[in-house]
This record gives C-alpha cells, structure tokens and sequence, in this order.
C-alpha cells in the first residue's frame, strides 16, 4: 500500500505546490499532481525546488486553461472520470497536490474530495494566514469531515499572523 498525502488548498495559489516540493525533499517521496490546469506546470515548479525528475510523476491529465478541472476539460472535450484516477506504483511515500480547493469540480457529479476518497490518503490543507483564512479554513475542514476524510494536517502559509 502506498503511504503519503494528499495535499489540499483552501483555494488555488495558497501554496500547495511548494508545500509538496517542501515534504518530497524532507520525505524522500514522490510527487504527482493527477490534474493539471494550466502553465506553469506544478511539476516543473516542483523541479526547481530540487525535487529529482525521476521523482516526479507524470499527470493523468494536463489540460491548457488555468481554470477548474471541470471548465477546462469542458473547454478541450475532454472527460474527466473519477475512474480514471489510481494511486501510481510508488516504492517512496507519495505527495498528491488537488487542482485548486477541496470542493472544486472534476466533473458534472464529482468534486476533489470524491478523488480524495478514492486514492484514500490522508490529507494536508495549507490555508493563507492572511484576513479571511478563519473562515475559508474551517469550511475545507467541514467540507473534508463531510467526507469522512481523514486530515493529517494543516500548514499556513504566509506572514506570521497570529490572531488569525
């Protein structure tokens, strides 16, 4: 069984890719990014944060348009399923970066928590530390406790702040 984490946002561009360079290079692990919207590509970002090549995956999907999976996959005639998506073989701990927040589509009927689900990891949230990040915090981790998943973690990403 692989081991590792699934690495979520509260929204897109809080961090999660330098969050998952971060703990491939501390854990000796993998790296794989199932969806990808849009350039620059996460897995190059990774790269040159010192994550090997060989250590990086390759997407199941790559799609142009830095949009939601679901908008942008519509936008090429592309169709996302949910069975498309397995853990890869990984003899190292595997990092998993979502596409943007937990809520957000693939498709018509499933959301990024649904491929949580299905690859089973336990999931990392990295939130903002700015105004804003207490609620946006809270709802990703109800939305995640919805889905019985389980939660490893959160990292806040930002200008200390500690009264948020």
């Amino acid at each position: 069984m692989t081991s590792g984490y699934f690495v979520t946002g509260t929204d897109t561009d809080v961090g999660k890719t330098i969050v998952c360079a971060r703990l491939c290079k501390h854990l000796g692990a993998n790296y794989w990014k199932p969806l990808q919207c849009g350039a620059p590509y996460d897995a190059e970002t990774v790269q040159t944060l010192g994550v090997a090549p060989e250590h990086i995956l390759p997407s199941r999907h790559v799609l142009s348009e830095p949009l939601s999976p679901h908008e942008a996959a519509k936008r090429e005639s592309v169709e996302i399923h949910l069975n498309d998506f397995s853990l890869p073989e990984s003899e190292k701990p595997l990092i998993v970066e979502g596409a943007g927040g937990a809520l957000v589509p693939l498709n018509t009927q499933d959301l990024m928590t649904d491929l949580m689900s299905r690859l089973g990891l336990p999931v990392l949230v990295v939130t903002r530390t700015t105004l804003g990040t207490i609620n946006h915090t809270l709802l990703t981790l109800e939305a995640l406790r919805a889905h019985d998943l389980t939660i490893a973690g959160l990292i806040l990403n930002g200008p200390d702040m500690p009264h948020n």
